[in-house]
């Protein structure tokens, strides 16, 4: 049996219609020959004020004329001979009105619709998969230009995401092969060598399989930052930096890393636990990417007119500002940055960043002077409350 259309298929399939270029065209000379109309009513009502009616005689009985009566000149000409002169030529010029304007509306409805027909071009070349394709539309600027423009810079974002997306399920297929063929690995040592002590290939299996729960849940984080489906509440991203804080410093204080807080109320709109992933991110990737021999952290948070602050910086390997820039891509590691013991996923800043973009939010990634990492993050200011 043959598939239904969906609604979608159904919604496409419509009766032909007369074309644009059509309707505009008609739409011209209709405008040109009620014009025209209106201007022959002006003539012609103008010509009948010069033109007198026939005047009604009066003649003496006995014949010849009335007393007072003045002798008339012969006769002129009347509305009759007017109208019978007027109307054929009036008739022969709408005529040419009317081919005048489907000529010259078809001709001019062409030259209008001619960026509408590159922008319908470069829309068939997205759909069937090209976003490389770009209209730039020349002329001044104008609505066809306008909407040239934004097409255009649509479709090279558009291409720029699907590039990112593509990288990033390339690399994350990578990493979780990685465990598992580590995993198959461990598996087939076992079984090919049954006597041997098993404690140690169970540590490192659940080893490999924690790094791998690990990156399957920071997967499903970031792919929920990217949709957006979160509901929306006021907090204090103060307060949730001082979790963040007391959370990890257990671990700052195995690794001898002292952490500094400070900061005021910072009221914003968001999702709870996701900020609260985002300050644990930065907290934890202040503290693991530090100095071997010790180092500090400092968390600080700050309200500002129309947003609020969260600066996490810390102590560490000189960075560049270019190498700084891109930590925040998927997978991406830090040279010299990353202990062994403490590899992670790669997706860190990663996940920071896509959670302050799902916030309307900025995120700053800038080397501090003398070795270390300066991360600030930007969100919008929640509105102030009917009882503030």
């Amino acid at each position: 049996m043959a598939r239904p259309p969906d609604a979608r298929e159904r919604t496409t399939e419509r009766a032909q219609g007369p074309s644009a270029r059509l309707k505009l065209t008609l739409s011209y000379a209709g405008f040109l020959m009620v014009a025209g109309v209106l201007l022959l009513a002006v003539v012609w009502v103008f010509l009948l004020r010069y033109v007198p009616d026939p005047p009604d005689t009066v003649r003496n009985p006995r014949g010849g004329l009335l007393l007072g009566e003045r002798p008339r000149l012969p006769p002129g000409p009347d509305r009759q001979d007017l109208v019978d002169a007027f109307a054929p030529k009036a008739a022969a010029m709408l005529a040419f009105l009317l081919l005048f304007g489907l000529v010259g509306g078809w001709i001019l409805a062409g030259r209008m619709l001619a960026p509408l027909t590159r922008i319908g071009d470069a829309t068939r070349l997205a759909a069937s998969g090209s976003l490389s394709h770009r209209i730039r539309l020349p002329g001044r600027n104008d609505e066809f230009r306008e909407l040239s423009d934004a097409f255009d810079t649509m479709l090279a974002r558009l291409e720029a995401h699907v590039a990112e997306q593509q990288r990033f399920a390339a690399n994350a297929s990578h990493e979780l092969r990685t465990p598992l063929a580590v995993t198959q690995t461990l598996l087939d040592v076992a079984r090919k060598d049954p006597d041997r002590d098993n404690g140690e290939l169970v540590d490192r299996l659940h080893a490999v399989n924690t790094r791998a729960i690990d990156l399957t849940e920071a997967l499903l984080l970031l792919s929920r930052a990217d949709q957006r489906s979160f509901a929306r509440e006021h907090v204090d991203l103060s307060l949730i930096a001082e979790e963040a804080t007391e959370t990890l410093l257990p671990l700052a204080e195995q690794r001898g890393v002292t952490i500094e807080t400070s900061g005021d109320v910072t009221p914003t709109v968001g999702s709870y636990s996701l900020l609260l992933q985002l300050c644990t991110n930065l907290v934890h990737n202040a503290i693991v990417h530090n100095t071997a021999d010790g180092g500090a952290v400092w968390v600080t948070t700050g309200a500002q007119p129309d947003g609020v602050v969260l600066t996490v910086e810390n102590t560490g390997e000189p960075l560049t500002s270019q190498m700084a820039s891109t930590l925040a891509e998927p997978f991406l590691r830090g040279s010299g940055r990353l202990r062994s013991e403490h590899a992670g996923v790669g997706l860190g800043l990663a996940i920071v960043e896509r959670i302050t973009e799902a916030h309307d939010g900025t995120l700053t990634l800038t080397p501090r002077t003398g070795g270390g990492l300066r991360v600030v993050v930007w969100l919008p200011a929640a509105p102030p409350t009917a009882g503030g």
